[in-house]
């Protein structure tokens, strides 16, 4: 009777130790899953991996830049700044602010009192006109003016309303071979001169 009271008190520790490292076991893989349920969770849910290499997200822009008005609704719009500003007496705009850079071309470079200037031609109205640095443009401004080619700022205005400037350089128009070759014979025509006067015969013998 004894003996088996004993072995019933020695099992008891036993009994209590061997439920002890169970539950551990039970709560230690518990808590090994749930860090691997939640990443593949957040996985899903489109975050990031965090045994990847971290990569920045680039947003995508908007590749669609905004068209320029036509010449004839720019001309329009410079003519109702031009009586706006002859209503309110104050200087008028310069033509040239209808104008795209694109739509002209440098015919000529020289200097004035005030410094560097620029012919420019107006491709779709075949106008020309003399700018000065400083001078504005529908999509931009002539920045310098040097001895062959021109400097402009370039404004660019996309559909997302991001806008952006851009350095574009305007060489001078070179002739033509027809201009070149119309020059050259020109220079090289020879001027006419009047006929030498005929010398007067000697006196005749009385």
């Amino acid at each position: 009777m004894k003996h088996t009271s004993s072995i019933r008190y020695g099992l008891k520790p036993a009994l209590v130790i061997a439920a002890i490292s169970l539950s551990g076991a039970t709560i230690a893989s518990a808590q090994d899953q749930k860090p691997a349920e939640k990443m593949s969770s957040s996985v899903k849910r489109g975050g990031r991996d965090p045994f990847k290499k971290y990569e920045p997200v680039i947003k995508g822009k908007s590749a669609t830049k905004l068209d320029a008005p036509s010449i004839q609704a720019r001309i329009e719009r410079y003519r109702a700044q031009k009586m706006a500003a002859a209503a309110a007496h104050v200087a008028p705009p310069k033509p040239t602010t209808a104008l795209l850079l694109n739509e002209m071309q440098v015919t000529g470079i020289f200097r004035t009192p005030r410094g560097w200037a620029a012919m420019v031609e107006a491709t779709p109205i075949k106008l020309s006109y003399v700018v000065y640095p400083g001078e504005s443009f529908f999509d931009g401004q002539l920045v310098a003016i040097e001895e062959n080619r021109l400097v402009f700022r370039r404004d660019l205005v996309w559909a997302d309303g991001r806008r952006e400037k851009s350095v574009e350089i305007k060489p001078l128009r070179q002739p033509s071979p027809v201009e070149a070759m119309t020059t050259t014979t020109a220079k090289a025509a020879p001027t006419s001169s009047a006929p030498e006067a005929a010398k007067p015969s000697g006196q005749e013998k009385q």
